[in-house]
């Protein structure tokens, strides 16, 4: 009797270990996939968002053009003088940033005073 007693004891923390490991696997995945994935989403949103006229834009497809103009879901993209197309803007993939005014624009330090002394 004193052996059954014992080995139920000692089964209650086998239990325990598996729940411990399966929440502190879900830590994880939240901390490293699901978290930077939201952030990420929530910022393409803002970006997409605040497409404007007169802004350069690349689509999914690759295609480069200027925003000139914009409705509630679309916007029309000038890709050419004579070109325009109008795109949903969930198929826009990034803004193009003035080169001018862009920090990261990954030209060098030496590159950018070089302009600087040209002008």
């Amino acid at each position: 009797m004193n052996s059954i007693l014992f080995l139920n004891a000692g089964s209650q923390g086998s239990v325990f270990m598996p729940i411990l490991t399966f929440g502190l696997v879900f830590v994880i995945f939240y901390l490293f996939i699901i978290r930077p994935q939201n952030k990420k989403q929530k910022d393409t949103e803002r970006m997409i968002s605040a497409v404007k006229k007169g802004d350069k834009v690349i689509t999914i497809g690759g295609i480069h053009g200027e925003v000139t103009s914009t409705k509630e879901h679309t916007l029309i993209v000038k890709v050419d003088e004579s070109c325009k197309i109008e795109f949903s803007r969930s198929g826009i993939a990034s803004v193009i940033q003035d080169e001018k005014n862009d920090r990261f624009s990954g030209k060098g330090k030496k590159a950018v005073a070089e302009e600087k002394v040209e002008k």
